[in-house]
């Protein structure tokens, strides 16, 4: 297959570029000394910038970047994409964005993992390997409401750290990650010897750690909404006390209405998820011997 135009011209101008800082020449002066269109000239920026050769720097144009650092091996590449992801969420991390962050070309990266699919996958392991489960406790032999419950409030923490975490874990086509499989192992070794079959044991295992993460998915839209409007829940809410006075006044909802009216009606992510666990495992509790 025959380069695309716009590679072979960035090629040549990678081998005769200026020192780190100065600027290289722009679309209109690509245009006119390779003779193409405006299109092309714009490609062969991206395509160097891509690479992580040059940056646009603002006011001043698009220069040469400082040379580029040792390549990293995988274990910095997903720390660090995890600290992205961290800040920003899994929609801020790219390739180019971690190639960026790193100082080296984009497709360094590849080096380290096949797709942004893989890398996800080894930033959720990478959590997992360090937030093992409860060292206090010892599943095979103290009680099991106790070791499942650790455990489950243990993944919590992790996703208010980590809340990007949520929405990268499926139950339905799980990924495989050795230290997120060893979090289901561990709840089917607390329940292992009360008279669950492997399936229910199993399911039940999936069941209590998919009720942390769904209520988690929340977290994320939570902290973006308070970044998008300036406002906390509690903020929002007092803002909003004229429509819920509407809406209950109307007397079509009269349970909601002595709901708003009693003390401590907090919607709390951390109460939803406190009074969501205690049920499931008394739940649980009732299949058990």
């Amino acid at each position: 297959m025959q380069t695309p135009v716009y590679r072979r011209i960035a090629a040549e101008l990678a081998t005769r570029l200026p020192a780190p800082g100065q600027r290289i020449p722009s679309t209109r002066q690509i245009m006119a000394e390779y003779g193409v269109a405006m299109a092309t000239a714009s490609k062969v920026i991206a395509h160097l910038r891509d690479e992580g050769l040059v940056y646009a720097k603002p006011g001043f144009g698009t220069v040469v970047a400082g040379a580029p650092s040792a390549d990293p091996d995988r274990e910095l590449v997903v720390r660090t994409a995890v600290t992205i992801a961290d800040a920003e969420g899994l929609t801020g991390l790219s390739m180019r964005r971690l190639a960026g962050e790193l100082g080296i070309p984009t497709m360094s990266v590849y080096r380290h993992v096949a797709d942004k699919e893989e890398l996800v996958l080894l930033m959720m392991d990478r959590v997992m390997a360090l937030n093992p489960p409860p060292p206090e406790l010892d599943p095979d032999r103290d009680d099991w409401r106790v070791c499942v419950e650790a455990l489950a409030r243990l993944q919590w923490s992790m996703y208010r750290r980590h809340m990007w975490l949520a929405q990268a874990i499926s139950f339905t086509r799980p990924l495989l990650a050795p230290h997120a499989m060893a979090h289901t192992e561990w709840t089917m070794r607390a329940l292992e010897g009360h008279g669950l079959d492997p399936n229910t044991q199993f399911r039940a295992a999936v069941t209590v750690a998919n009720y942390v993460r769904g209520t988690a998915v929340n977290l994320e839209e939570e902290a973006q909404a308070e970044q998008d409007t300036g406002l906390t829940d509690t903020e929002w809410f007092a803002t909003q006390q004229h429509r819920f006075a509407e809406v209950i006044g109307s007397g079509r909802l009269p349970l909601m209405a002595r709901f708003m009216a009693t003390p401590g009606h907090e919607l709390d992510l951390d109460i939803l998820l406190d009074y969501g666990l205690t049920r499931l495992l008394d739940g649980l509790a009732t299949q058990l011997t």
